[in-house]
Order: structure tokens, then sequence, then C-alpha cells
């Protein structure tokens, strides 16, 4: 529907001198093209119409490449986001705005990984999260088109490098599994039930129960929330939840080729944790279903590996993009939803 709209009548609809993210900006024009999305102070209400076309990423300064980004933000009021690297990687933000490098979570190295990754110290997708005065990181070790994974925690009080504690193997899988155990993704329910989402490729996205106690799992049960047929491409959830409902983000298609990656952002939702999940026609996301948040455009490539982070004055999506020259980087945009309570970005 909204893409019906002209770019004139969206922008009309909020071009009032606005406080976005925190800022306060005269959107005009430009709001089309994607708000600045990077401080967080309290903003005016989400807007209930989508964009006609996809914005770009708010602004965002300093050190910015990034891959496969997770966000927290810290009791003091700041921003940690852990991401794919050596070691896994940490920066740390003031603002939402300027970034800069805070290290790697586990600067020593971590050897009880090391017989995922082929002895790599390349650690992948960490999931980063605040709970009862710590902070819990879920995060990944395999190598690349591989199923022989390991999903692994470690807990910090600080956040800061070489803080991190390992807590232990979650879950893994084996060349003889029919699932991948990478990308995990923590949720607490609202009755306070800890889950953990996972998975790339093969049969698709899983759920698994945690154990609130000890962060590790509290029983054998393995729960399928998404799958698509034909290329598999599926990967990189985030189950999100807003009013009455659980939002599940996903990644379709590739990531990891640069300018020509194809990653796009879809999502379903759910009345329930465990599902099942449906897109805005109806389908269900275990047979291919999910209604498209955010994809390429212009300069921007294969945006993905999202997470949504409820921040002061509304929610926010963090992700990774590719520019021109295959660098990859961290993309920040405000989340909005429509009158039928289906998100998009802005």
């Amino acid at each position: 529907m909204s893409l019906l709209m002209s770019r004139r009548l969206w922008s009309a609809a909020i071009s009032s001198a606005v406080l976005v993210a925190g800022v306060t900006a005269a959107v005009s024009a430009r709001a089309a093209a994607g708000p600045a999305a990077g401080r967080s102070a309290p903003a005016l209400a989400a807007p209930t119409v989508a964009p006609p076309s996809y914005p770009n990423p708010g602004t965002v300064t300093g050190n910015t490449g990034a891959h496969d980004p997770s966000a927290v933000k810290t009791p003091a009021g700041g921003y940690l986001v852990a991401y794919t690297g050596a070691n896994i990687q940490l920066k740390t933000s003031n603002d939402r705005t300027a970034w800069r490098n805070a290290g790697a979570a586990f600067p020593g190295g971590a050897p009880w990984t090391l017989s995922y990754t082929g002895g790599s110290n390349n650690l992948w997708a960490p999931d980063v999260s605040y709970h009862n005065g710590a902070y819990y990181m879920y995060y990944a070790a395999s190598t690349f088109g591989s199923n022989h994974s390991g999903i692994f925690l470690a807990t910090s009080s600080t956040g800061a490098s070489g803080s991190w504690t390992n807590r232990g193997l979650v879950i893994e899988t084996t060349t003889s599994s029919s699932y991948n155990a990478i990308d995990p993704n923590l949720v607490v329910d609202a009755a306070g039930g800890w889950w953990l989402s996972f998975g790339s490729f093969w049969t698709g996205i899983k759920l698994v129960r945690i154990d609130p106690a000890t962060g590790l799992r509290a029983d054998t049960a393995v729960r399928s929330i998404a799958q698509r047929g034909g290329s598999t491409a599926i990967e990189a959830p985030y189950v999100f939840r807003h009013g009455s409902y659980y939002y599940l983000w996903v990644s379709f298609d590739l990531c990891c080729r640069g300018a020509s990656s194809t990653y796009r952002i879809m999502v379903g939702r759910s009345t329930s944790v465990t599902g099942p999940y449906a897109d805005r026609n109806g389908t269900a996301m275990t047979s291919g279903g999910g209604t498209q948040v955010l994809a390429g455009h212009g300069s921007i490539h294969g945006p993905g590996h999202q997470a949504v982070l409820a921040d002061t004055g509304g929610e926010v999506l963090f992700y990774h993009y590719y520019a021109g020259n295959g660098a990859s980087y961290l993309g920040i945009n405000l989340i909005g939803y429509d009158s039928a309570g289906w998100p998009f970005v802005y």
C-alpha cells in the first residue's frame, strides 16, 4: 500500500521539524532517503506509513566496519555492538552515532572453539544482551559451508574486551545433522522463559529452550520455526516481541559476497514465541514465507544479519550492508509499524 504513495506525500506527512532519534532535523525530501538513526534521546512517534522506497542507512561515524552485528544498550546508557571477527570484535558508542573499536571479546583466543573452526580465530554472529546484571553473548564457531558447528555462551559483568568468561557449549551440529548450529539469538518471552533461535540453510531456523539459571539448554527438544525450500537460503534469525506479537526477523539469500551479496531482510510474526510464524499474506514461514522489509538498493548491497534494539524513543534495526568496494559496514535505521502492525524501516 505504502509503495503507491508518492515521495512527496510521504515526506509531507513527517516534514515538519522532528526530533529523529535525539537530533532535531528539518525533515525534507531527504527523509525519504532515510533519516539519521544515530542518536537516542526521545523522538516523536514513529510514522505509521512506510516510505515509498527503502531508506539508506542512518548516519553513523567513526569505526563503522562490521559484519553480523548485534547491539545492546548498557546500564549507563551507551551502546555495545559485537560482531563477527577475530575472537569476536566489539564496538562502543555513547550516542549510537559515533562508534569506536573496543577490541576483541577474547583477546587471548578461544581455544575451546578451534575444533569447529579448523584452527581459525574467526568467530561468527555474536548475539549480545543484558540480563540480571550481566552481559550474555551467544556466538558460533564453524567454517564456511559446513554444519560441523557449535554455539557457545560467554558472560561478562562489563562487556569489555578481555572480561568475557566462557560458559560452555550450548548446542552443536555435525555433518550428519539436518540443520546448522550458527547464528544464535536469545529471546525472553512474555512469561520470562528463555529461548535460543538459530540456523542457517539446511532445514532452516530452529528454536531451543534455555535455562535462565545457566544460559545453557534446558531440554533436548528442537523446534522448527522457519524454512525455505529450493535454495534453502535462510539464516540469521532474530525474535523480537512487540505488542502482542513475536516477530521473527530473518535474512534470505546470500551474504559474504561483497557487492554481489543478495541478502535481504524478511519478517513474519506469531502470537507465540514457538510459532507458528507467518508473513503478511498468511504464508507459514516453515513453508518459505516472509515479508520483505529491506533489500539492496542503489549503493547499498546485501543488507542483512539484522538485530532489533528497543531504545529510548523507539525500536532500532541494526544490520550490515556492503559498499561497492565489497567492504561491510554497520547499518542502523529506525523501525515503524503500519496500521496492521507490520514493521518497516525509515
